[in-house]
């Protein structure tokens, strides 16, 4: 907490003294539906970053959130988007969900905001052209050249397939797999597909088995890791299966079964806990919660960070008049924030997103986990 104040105090080193008008950060999150537990934890997260701001300018209200519920759905997180852009509320942390972001950009990019999304993956969304959008979390391409690079290390020399679940997410995953198998010199030996649902899989291992593979790169989700791993054993393939956080879902552990254990995935890193605020004690937070509040807390550094650069808030009203800046400022180098140091590239996307490697094994206790199974590559 010590390092991370005079931080955020630093931030607030170029405000003019008149600028006394708070500036609003809004925050579109899914705080009821399916993804609510995630949508609280983006909401604490924020609300604590813009407290430690506010209290390192002396306890003066410079910022303030304003929190909106669009469910995880892309018509609410449009109405969110209009309803912000009517207020004038020029600088947002989400949506969450890539479906949703891929509704509202274009409403955000007409008002002149600039948005930090902290979960949308989806690899088009920062190809559109959005000179206003930006996102923390790695994209299914990137995570899918990070599986080639461990793919084409830990088994060089040997026979590697590639596997997708039809869907445009787990085709794209499969792509870039692909894409940095070829560069390394190591292409796939197969590249297949199943659709999503299918249960009966005989032909695709047998087809697997004949190709005589090492390992296998699955893109696509949980359930259908699981069936094709049960597939895989029953057959006797003992390939590795490598993966990317799709598959990261509760029930992965039960489905999976003994079939499980070995199944290597690609992730970003645990991320820290939030900072303790001074003299109170923190809330409750689920492990959801805690799996996203600290992206929001750099979420809303980054926009703080990047307005301070920009000089472009109204000393009256609060208003950031160009959003262009902001977002110019937030290209223009690294912002370091709860996360370390944060760049993005021209498209917005984090240049060197730090993705990492787990392995599910069979814990003492018998559950299968992946919690401190680290994979280091040859």
């Amino acid at each position: 907490m010590r390092r991370i104040l005079p931080v955020l105090a630093g931030l607030l080193a170029a405000v003019p003294a008149c600028a006394q008008a708070p500036v609003r950060i809004g925050l579109s999150a899914p705080l009821t539906g399916p993804d609510a537990a995630f949508g609280l934890g983006l909401r604490q997260g924020a609300e604590q970053a813009v407290a430690d701001l506010n209290r390192a300018a002396g306890g003066r209200a410079r910022w303030i959130l304003i929190p909106a519920d669009d469910g995880g759905d892309g018509r609410q997180a449009v109405a969110v988007a209009r309803k912000f852009a009517a207020d004038g509320v020029r600088l947002v942390v989400g949506p969450l969900e890539s479906g949703a972001v891929a509704a509202a950009a274009p409403v955000y990019e007409e008002a002149g905001a600039v948005t930090v999304t902290t979960g949308a993956s989806y690899t088009p969304l920062t190809g559109r052209g959005f000179w206003g959008l930006f996102r923390l979390r790695p994209s299914d391409a990137q995570q899918g050249r990070a599986a080639g690079a461990h793919l084409a290390k830990a088994f060089a020399g040997r026979r590697v397939g590639i596997l997708n679940d039809r869907s445009t997410f787990g085709r794209g995953l499969a792509d870039a797999v692909a894409a940095r198998l070829k560069e390394a010199g190591a292409p796939e030996v197969l590249f297949d597909g199943f659709a999503r649902n299918t249960r009966d899989l005989s032909d695709l291992v047998a087809r697997l088995k004949a190709a005589r593979l090492d390992a296998v790169y699955f893109g696509g989700l949980a359930p259908e890791a699981a069936t094709l791993l049960h597939a895989m054993r029953d057959a006797g393939l003992g390939a590795t299966l490598v993966a990317s956080d799709g598959i990261l879902d509760p029930g992965f552990p039960s489905a999976a079964g003994a079939a499980g254990e070995g199944t290597v995935m690609t992730l970003s890193p645990d991320l820290p806990r939030l900072p303790e605020p001074p003299g109170a004690r923190p809330p409750p937070r689920s492990l959801e919660a805690e799996s996203v509040s600290a992206a929001a807390y750099a979420a809303v550094e980054l926009l703080a960070r990047a307005a301070e650069r920009a000089h472009t808030a109204d000393s009256k009203t609060g208003r950031i008049a160009e959003g262009r800046k902001v977002a110019e400022a937030l290209r223009a180098g690294p912002t370091h924030t709860l996360l370390g140091p944060v760049t993005f590239d021209p498209r917005g996307d984090r240049t060197d997103p730090p993705i990492g490697l787990r392995i599910w094994r069979r814990m003492p206790d018998g559950r299968l986990d992946y919690a401190g199974n680290d994979v280091a590559d040859p």
